[in-house]
This record gives structure tokens, C-alpha cells and sequence, in this order.
């Protein structure tokens, strides 16, 4: 910690317990001791004070003991040698001024009984702004506000901005972000209050900016309301200063915003402040408290330019925000998730037989601007009705306790959460999606942009712990497109492969995804290492981790219990939780096989696999191949047939990566079973499967595998595959 700014606001504790006795001598001179001290129309004598000592201030005289204590927790003054740079000395400084804050402002109600206006609202008509301690009507009107969260918390800015401008869109940021101001202090004779009133903006309680006075002192009128709150909501009782503090860091998200020149006097009352945990950032470049200790982050930061302020403080107090309204000109909520846009009601759509990919990134704090979406290429309004079109979704987000791990969990809640959005359809993920326009969304003047509003408003709201941060970019030009699913596929082989050495049986528990049951109410998915979510977006990790975030949500953990099958792969703790989950419509499914109960499917599956028998083996086809198969039925026809939630024995749904995960189809003999697969598909895991064959002692099973070059009937396959000598041909019959 700086030797100066220790010195700094050391010398401004001195110097404002100073002032507070002479105050204090000249008003037992000027009034009789006796005489009644109070903030009019509340209950709590001189709140900081009594909630911290347990003294009660009721007259002049009482004034004494307090401010005795205020000079005895002045600390030794900085020494130019041997400094010692520990935060306590500056604490207590900074309590002791604050005690003789709140002093000095029970004597001006004393001197001044009409300075403050006791209400709710500023007087212009009268030149009366300054609205001084809150009285306990208004106290109760808006303090439960910031227990039952419709306040998240407030800023408490001292000085003025270089212009009114400035400091009219600082506050309005705030304003948007539901928290209250509370204002104090003076730069050079220009607050902030008499600047917002000039740039047009009403004050008072009703706008939740709220004048408390023109002078460094009164800024303790926020930090008695904060203590009222603790009191009057939170059961601390008075005089219990330990609990009331932490109350205060806990529950209380406020800060402080100094503006303009620091002096040694609000040097002093920002290290003050941060015995409640509220930190301060400044727009000068003032010696910084950086260590984490008592506040969530750092304490003191310094140098925040005006148009970063904002952010930067809610970052640093740790303060989370929800994005309250969703500003979108279509209806928006879970009862639309299940909407469908069919043909005749299409305006138009992004993937299908374009590229569409969704890919979500950690970012560091500063990389990002929270809010901001930007449209990289043609917009909705440049769309032909009836035509398909590229898209790529990139989402950023930064956040203290943000996590790569975190990355995909976010990702697969776009499915959903564009999906809420009225006359919108949403299929698929990863580089799979696939986004259907209505034309009743276009005539209401849907936009691309508001995709990406509606993930930074959800984001926040449902991902509060860990997204501080969030900015959306949608490409819609082809090369931008290929350019980020190239990127995207190479994060997404990075996930597959955290899990490629577990085991199904290493692990104890496996989890539930039923995020995809508004289109599939039957549909529920078990992830275990060995079998990856048919989307292809969670493996076992990934769940566990969403668990981590989100205790309630989709992925819960499911103990597999009782082993019924090992070579099919049933477990009873499985089986008990699918029927539940699937109101009763699922009693079991195998985790193994596609012959025998297989696990159901939805219309999110990255793949098909299907039977040949001919072939004594297995297809499988990915959402991307649109020609024929084998089976006699495409891609669509397989998952309009068995993706609703079923169980179809001789079908399953699986991911991309499941087709070289061990235990694929393992109960039907494994991946020896596999005959043909769209050339695409082959291509794109050419080197896990190549390993694959080298882990089951066929080197060159990849070659053995036909594609839509050999044929497209399961004849032409049949005769290829005795042509290279396919294993499957001399394996048992897959269906005994």
C-alpha cells in the first residue's frame, strides 16, 4: 500500500476529528449541554454511531464520548522510514472520521434547522436541494428495497463530473442498472446534484437520486441509511459493530465515486467506507488500494475514464445486475419456447442448408463493453423471403467468477433463450443450429440485434454469480461465418477431449439434460464420460459444472445405483430418475445399444444411427448431410420419425464425438458394427476414428467404412463391405 496515501488520509482523519471537537466546544459553549441533537424524524439517534458503539447521541453533551473515541482511534502518524503498509491504521482513521462526520452534521441540524428539507423531494421554486438524512417514512418506503433486492444497491458520488453532461450520463447508467445515487460533496464549489438539475434531470428520492449535501460530512447520511437497513431489516442489533459491517459487505452493494480532485479529507472518508466493503473509484490518478482483504476486490482504484466508471465500479464492488426489460419488439418468455415456424409462416432462416454456429468465449474484463451487440453483414431487413442464409453467434463474457469450464454451459442456453423469443425457432447448436424468422416477427420489426439483446438480458438474469460482463456480435457474412466456426470447432475438440481418459465406470454419478424437452417433453438425456449429450454440446463435465452454477437447472445429478446391465448399460438409479423426469412416459433405456430400449432422442442430436441388417451392421448420418441413406430415409425423415422423445429400438441419437467414445453401441458389438457414414461426417473425425480402428486392431477400418461414393443403397454398401472385408460381416447376427 502507497506511503501517501496512507499519509494522505491519515493527516485527513486528524484533521477532520479536529474540526468535529471544535464544532462540538463552540456549540456546549454557544448551547446548553442539555440541548436535544437529533436526525429529525428518525429512531435511530446518529445511526452510525449507535449502530456501532450502542451509544446513544440525544443531546450535545452525549456528543463527547463518541468523538473521545474517534480521537483515540486516530492512529500514529506515517513516519518517512520504516512505513509499515497495513490497512488497519487506515481503517480505523477513517472510522474515526466518520464518527466525526456524523457529529458535525447533528450540530449543523442544530445551528441550521432548516438547511435540509425533511422530504422526498428537492424545492428548485425555493433554491432548497440538499435533502440531508432520510426521515424514517421515507426510510421504510425504499430501505426494504434493498433487502428484497428491487435495489441491488447505490452509488455514493462525491464531487461534480467536468460538465454537466458527463455526470447526466453517469447517473442515468446507474439509474438503468436500478440502483440508487446518493450524492455529497462539492468540487470546487460544483456538485453533481446542481449539475444534474442543470442538464435537466429531476432528483430526489422518487427518481432514486437522492441530494444528501453540498459537503464531504454528509456523505454520512448513506452510510446511516446502510446501517438503519441492517437494523430495521436485518436484526443487527445496535453496538454489535462486527456483524453490522459484514451485513453491510454482504447484503448492502454499494460504493463510492469520487469525482474530481481527492483531497486528504475524502482520502480518508474512502478508507472509511471500506470497513463497510464498499470500495471507491475515482477519475484521477490517485494512489490505489489494490489487495483484496476486506472489500470483495480491490479497495481504492483510480484513473477510471467517465465513459468506463460505471462498469468498472460494479465490477470492483462485486455488485451483480439484472437486466430488468428486454427491449425487443416481440412478446418474450418460456410460453413461446415450444413455438413452431413452419413453412407457410417463414420469412426466412439462418442454417439449414447454410452454416449456422454458436460459439460462447471467456473474455477478460476490459476486452468487452457489457450490453453492446453489432451485426457483422446483412440484417433481417436485407433477408429474401424464403431464402437461408449464414449466421454465426459469438458471445463474450467476462466475469470475476467466470470460468473457461463455464463456456459451453452458456453456450447451450442459446438454444432456449432464442427460442423464448416469439414467432422465432431454434434447432440445434454448436455448428449445427439452425434459426427459423417468422414473417409476424419481421412485420414487427425483428432484428438479428435482438438475439443478441435478449442473450445479454438472460445472461445477467440467470447467470448472476459468474457474468459481469456480456457482448454479442452476429456474423452474417460467409466468410466471417467460416472464419468463426473454424474457431469453434477447434474449441469444441479441446471440450470433447477434457473427458477421452474417464470412464463411465470411474464415476459414481452421472447427469440429466432436459433442456430440449419443449420440443421433446419424453426426452431425457444421461451424460456419463463415455456418452456425450446427443447435441454434442455437454459432456460430463460440462454438466457437472452447469450443476456447479445452477443447482435447479437442467443438469442434475443422477446416481446410477444398482448395475442391471453392465454390457448394455442400465442402471436402476438411471431408470427411476428418466421416469420421473419423463412423467412416467419412460420407464428404462440402455445406455449401449440402439437394438434394445435405446435411449431416447430429440430433435437436437448431431447424428442418427440407424440399422442395416443386410449389412449385419450400422449407419449413421449427420444433420448436415442432406442426401440419401442406406436406411432409405434422410437425415430430416429419421428425426421427424424418432426425435419427438422416443425410444425406437434399431435408432438412436448421438453426438458426433459419441461414434469413438468406447462404449458406443458397445452393447451391439461397437463401433466393428459401423458400415457407412456421409463423407462429410467421415472427413470431419477422420483422425479419431483412424485412432479408433488402431485401439480395436484394425488399422485401417477407416477405409472399410463406406460413404455416398460407394453407394447410397444398402446393397452397394453390402458389396463393398465384402469387397475390404468389413468386420461387421463376420460378427453374430446384431439382432439374435
Amino acid at each position: 500500500m502507497s506511503k501517501l496515501v496512507a499519509f494522505a488520509a491519515i493527516q485527513g482523519g486528524y484533521n477532520i476529528v479536529s474540526k468535529a471537537e471544535g464544532e462540538l466546544k463552540q456549540a456546549l459553549a454557544t448551547y446548553d449541554a442539555s440541548t436535544k441533537v437529533e436526525f429529525p424524524n428518525t429512531a435511530y439517534y446518529l445511526p452510525v454511531i449507535y449502530s456501532l458503539t450502542g451509544i446513544k447521541v440525544q443531546t450535545i453533551e452525549d456528543m463527547q464520548k463518541p468523538l473521545e473515541i474517534a480521537r483515540n482511534l486516530l492512529p500514529a502518524h506515517v513516519k518517512r522510514v520504516n512505513h509499515l503498509p497495513y490497512l488497519g491504521p487506515l481503517l480505523d482513521a477513517g472510522m474515526a472520521a466518520l464518527f466525526a462526520f456524523e457529529i458535525q452534521e447533528a450540530l449543523r441540524y442544530v445551528r441550521e434547522p432548516d438547511f435540509y428539507l425533511p422530504q422526498e423531494e428537492v424545492d428548485l421554486d425555493a433554491g432548497k436541494i440538499w435533502l440531508g438524512a432520510a426521515d424514517d417514512t421515507v426510510f421504510r418506503k425504499r430501505g426494504v428495497e434493498f433487502v428484497d433486492g428491487s435495489a441491488p444497491g447505490f452509488a455514493a458520488i462525491v464531487g461534480a463530473a467536468p460538465t454537466p453532461e458527463i455526470a447526466k450520463d453517469i447517473i442515468e447508467d446507474y439509474q438503468k442498472r436500478n440502483l440508487y445515487i446518493f450524492l455529497a460533496a462539492n468540487q470546487n464549489g460544483t456538485t453533481c446534484a446542481e449539475q444534474l438539475i442543470e442538464a435537466g434531470v429531476q432528483i430526489g428520492w422518487n427518481t432514486r437520486i437522492v441530494p444528501f449535501g453540498p459537503d464531504i460530512s454528509s456523505a454520512i447520511f448513506a452510510l446511516g441509511f446502510a446501517n438503519r437497513a441492517a437494523m430495521a431489516f436485518g436484526g443487527i442489533e445496535a453496538g454489535d459493530y462486527k456483524r453490522m459491517l459484514l451485513y453491510n459487505k454482504d447484503r448492502i452493494f454499494a460504493f463510492v465515486n469520487a469525482l474530481g480532485d481527492v483531497n486528504a479529507e475524502w482520502a480518508v472518508a474512502a478508507a472509511g467506507c471500506v470497513n463497510w466493503g464498499f470500495p471507491t473509484i475515482a477519475d484521477t490518478d490517485i494512489p490505489e488500494i489494490l489487495p483484496t482483504g476486506i472489500c470483495t476486490y480491490e479497495h481504492v482504484v483510480g484513473n477510471v475514464s467517465h465513459d468506463e466508471i460505471v462498469q468498472k465500479s460494479i465490477e470492483t464492488r462485486g455488485l451483480k445486475v439484472t437486466v430488468s426489460e428486454i427491449d425487443i419488439p416481440l412478446s418474450y418468455g418460456p410460453a413461446f419456447e415450444g413455438e413452431r415456424v413452419r413453412k407457410d409462416d417463414l420469412y426466412c432462416q439462418f442454417g439449414a442448408k447454410e452454416q449456422c454456429t454458436e460459439l460462447v468465449k471467456m473474455a477478460e474484463m476490459n476486452e468487452i463493453e457489457d450490453g453492446k451487440v453489432t451485426v457483422v453483414g446483412p440484417d433481417i431487413k436485407d433477408c429474401e423471403e424464403g431464402k437461408a442464409y449464414p449466421l454465426a453467434i459469438f458471445v463474450q463474457v467476462a466475469g470475476r467468477e467466470f470460468q473457461a469450464d463455464f463456456e459451453p454451459i452458456l453456450e447451450r442456453q442459446i438454444h432456449h433463450l432464442t427460442n423464448y423469443i416469439q414467432g422465432i425457432m431454434h434447432i440445434g447448436q454448436r455448428d449445427i443450429a439452425w434459426v427459423r424468422v417468422s414473417k409476424a416477427a419481421v412485420e414487427k420489426g425483428f432484428s438479428l440485434e435482438h438475439i443478441g439483446k435478449v442473450l445479454h438480458a438472460k445472461f445477467h438474469q440467470d447467470f448472476t454469480k459468474i457474468a459481469d460482463k456480456v457482448e454479442v456480435t452476429l456474423y452474417t457474412k460467409k466468410e466471417d461465418v467460416d472464419k468463426l466456426t473454424a474457431t469453434a470447432r477447434a474449441e469444441y475438440k479441446m471440450r470433447d477431449e477434457r473427458v477421452e481418459k474417464m470412464t463411465d465406470e470411474s464415476v459414481e454419478t452421472y447427469y440429466s439434460c432436459t433442456l430440449c424437452q419443449s420440443f421433446a417433453p419424453n426426452h431425457v438425456c444421461t451424460v456419463s464420460p463415455e456418452r456425450t449429450g446427443l447435441c454434442g454440446a455437454y459432456n460430463w463435465m460440462d454438466c457437472k459444472a452447469s450443476f456447479e452454477i445452477n443447482p435447479t437447472g437442467p443438469n442434475q445429478p443422477i446416481e446410477k445405483g444398482e448395475c442391471l446391465d453392465p454390457v448394455l448399460g442400465q442402471w436402476k438409479g438411471v431408470n427411476d430418475f428418466v421416469y420421473k423426469a419423463s412423467r412416467g412416459n419412460v420407464t428404462h433405456y440402455n445406455f449401449y445399444s440402439m437394438v434394445y430400449d435405446p435411449m431416447t432422442t430429440c430433435g437436437c442430436c448431431e447424428a442418427i444411427a440407424a440399422m442395416l441388417p443386410m449389412c449385419n451392421g450400422i449407419m449413421t448420418v449427420n444433420r448436415d448431410y442432406m442426401g440419401e441413406t442406406p436406411c432409405g430415409m434422410k437425415f430430416t425423415t429419421l428425426a421427424g420419425v424418432m426425435g419427438g422423445g422416443a425410444s425406437s429400438p434399431g435408432f438412436v441419437g448421438h453426438s458426433k464425438y459419441n461414434v469413438t467414445q468406447r462404449k458406443f453401441i458397445a452393447g451391439d458389438g461397437g463401433i466393428k458394427r459401423l458400415v457407412w457414414m456421409p463423407k462429410i461426417f467421415k472427413e470431419e473425425i477422420k483422425d479419431r476414428l483412424i485412432k479408433r480402428g488402431e485401439e480395436i486392431g484394425i488399422p485401417n477400418f477407416y477405409d472399410m467404412i463406406a460413404d455416398e461414393t460407394v453407394g447410397t443403397t444398402e446393397e452397394e454398401v453390402y458389396e463393398f463391405l465384402q469387397k475390404v472385408g468389413h468386420p461387421a460381416l463376420e460378427m453374430d447376427p446384431i439382432v439374435g
